[in-house]
């Protein structure tokens, strides 16, 4: 009874404290048979217990609206170019991981987060500033050229200019293509 007790506590409080847009709560029972919580999968040994559905991208923009439109205005980036970014990127999963590392809502690489100082690319806020910010800097790199500076988004900045365009990597290119179709989407959606 108490060992039940126990676990209804932790998971009450583990879903109270993650986010409201989706939570795959995962459970490990130690060698002592007390239950452990995540809403991450730990190791191994944790094992999905409970999936909730995932919002829709429309949901999640309403969510993320003022930290689009202030890391919009911080770095003087057309905050539809930023929602295009994160749906092409991570479709609003702030929780998202490529198979190449890429972290959260912008997908930024380890090195690239800790360039932009962000501690938890896994906070939507850190991370939204941080890929806004560094497209930002992409955009002055290459003189406010959206095409070239999705392109480095994508696949660095040092093989678009040893190409001197989009270099002919298919996922770079459906990417740039992805993201103008979804920036058309957005900004159309705001007039």
């Amino acid at each position: 009874m108490r060992q039940a007790l126990s676990c209804a506590i932790g998971l009450s409080l583990l879903l109270g404290i993650c986010s409201p847009s989706s939570a795959d709560i995962y459970r490990y029972q130690d060698k002592n048979g007390v239950w452990h919580f995540a809403d991450i999968k730990k190791d191994t040994g944790y094992k999905l217990y409970l999936r909730t559905p995932k919002k829709r991208a429309s949901q999640y923009i309403k969510e993320y609206e003022g930290i689009i439109v202030q890391a919009s205005r911080r770095f003087k980036v057309d905050p539809s170019l930023v929602k295009a970014l994160i749906k092409a990127e991570s479709d609003f999963d702030h929780r998202a991981v490529s198979y190449k590392g890429a972290q959260g809502l912008m997908q930024l690489m380890p090195e690239t987060a800790n360039a932009m100082e962000v501690a938890n690319p896994f906070s939507p806020e850190e991370n939204i500033f941080g890929g806004t910010r560094y497209f930002s800097l992409l955009l002055e790199r290459f003189e406010n050229d959206k095409i070239l500076a999705l392109a480095a988004y994508n696949a660095g900045p040092e093989a678009v200019e040893s190409y001197g365009g989009i270099p002919p990597f298919p996922e770079t290119e459906s990417f740039v293509a992805k993201v103008l179709d979804y920036y058309e989407k957005y900004r159309a959606s705001t007039k």
